[in-house]
């Protein structure tokens, strides 16, 4: 590895969920319905979710890839494409416009991602020969030590110095046109580029060099066609859920991610939440929540700095439980009042209604005691797959 730390931290989508096994000290799988009961859990029937989506029970919205929860990862199409010059580009599809090839697919349907395509925040690509898209610009250095040195205690949060382990130009951007072939976007991040198919088979079997592929990757095989990615787990309307992060607007937060730093995703339009037009949805990220491992009231960036561990961010609508969904969250940071703190209101928070009500009783600001809302960073972290 070659992530530098003061104390051992690991993230994903600020939720730090780059270490490649579910914690059990802070597992958000939800216990077997026999706990408790008269009978053994052989006894009980298919869960709702099984018969229809919507109900609850688990559900995997990104179809097209297989899920290991062991390793809290999930294996995706690889795709191979180029860029004008002829240089290979390695990618990965996530969502899309096209509600057809989405439900085809098995990638998640994500109209809000039209209101997207301003000022550069949408790259174009044509539909070439052999299936492969061909990008008009965009490129990605995957050469930067991705770095994050923790606070001092008990701030572990703002980290003392940061390195994103990726860095996008100022034509990248995940997001693609696709010019020639229905003018749909897709979500298609890159894992790697400018480097050949041999290359990166040597990282069929893991052990893959962060210099040359994305943090994310636990395995590249383009041998197979596939990669596996890591995943973080989180809440949406109090279900726990795991969702992969790829793209930041701020090198802090793809720092703290384990994501492409891109700079071409700071036009994308923020605070308009689920407003005509809006291109995104809320992430709720805890500052200072509860501390300590194996606390089951334990979240926040505080935490994840201190324990290496998720801070259990808190997503708006996803697939199937709401209709405004996109993978491009508007991250909300929220901190706890001092006056919260000493009236023991500080808990492990999992519903968007509930953060927004306390912040409107003023329990919850923003960074600084600002007012509560919108940092102007986005991430690109689209949903995979829901426990309930």
């Amino acid at each position: 590895m070659r992530l530098l730390f003061s104390t051992v931290v690991l993230f994903g989508c600020l939720a730090f969920g780059f270490v490649p096994v579910v914690l059990a000290d802070d597992d958000v799988q939800p216990s077997p319905p026999s706990i408790g009961a008269d009978v053994p859990l052989t006894y009980f029937g298919p869960a709702p979710s099984d018969v229809q989506r919507e109900l609850i029970g688990p559900y995997q919205l990104l179809k097209s890839g297989r899920i290991d929860h062991e390793r809290s990862s999930i294996t995706l199409p690889l795709y191979h494409g180029r860029m004008r010059n002829g240089d290979d580009v390695w990618y990965i599809v996530l969502d899309t416009t096209d509600f057809g090839n989405a439900e085809a697919l098995g990638i998640n349907y994500a109209p809000k991602l039209f209101y997207s395509n301003v000022d550069g925040a949408v790259r174009r690509a044509r539909l070439g020969k052999n299936f492969e898209l061909v990008f008009d610009s965009g490129e990605v250095d995957f050469s930067p030590k991705r770095s994050v040195v923790a606070g001092d205690k008990p701030n572990y949060f703002p980290p003392k110095s940061h390195q994103a382990g990726s860095v996008g130009d100022s034509d990248y951007t995940p997001l693609v046109e696709i010019v020639n072939a229905g003018g749909h976007i897709y979500n298609a991040p890159v894992l790697a580029q400018d480097v050949s198919a041999d290359a990166l088979n040597k990282f069929c079997d893991g052990g893959v060099d962060y210099d040359v592929v994305h943090d994310k990757v636990m395995r590249i095989c383009p041998r197979e066609a596939e990669v596996e990615i890591s995943l973080t787990a989180g809440f949406s309307f109090s279900r726990p859920v795991l969702y992969i992060s790829t793209e930041a607007n701020d090198t802090l937060v793809a720092a703290l991610e384990g994501a492409t730093y891109t700079p071409a995703m700071k036009n994308i339009g923020v605070g308009g939440d689920d407003s005509l037009f809006s291109p995104v949805e809320r992430i709720f990220v805890f500052v200072n929540g509860p501390l300590g491992r194996g606390n089951p009231q334990r979240q926040g960036l505080n935490s994840a700095l201190s324990d290496g561990m998720t801070p259990l961010n808190v997503l708006g609508g996803i697939p199937t439980v709401a209709t405004d969904y996109s993978p491009l969250w508007d991250l909300n940071p929220a901190v706890w009042t001092d006056k919260a703190i000493k009236r023991g209101y500080r808990s492990r928070m999992t519903e968007e209604f509930a953060i927004l009500g306390l912040a409107e009783k003023g329990w919850i600001t923003g960074l600084g005691g600002k007012a509560f809302g919108s940092s102007g960073f986005v991430v690109n972290c689209p949903i995979v797959f829901r426990f309930l």
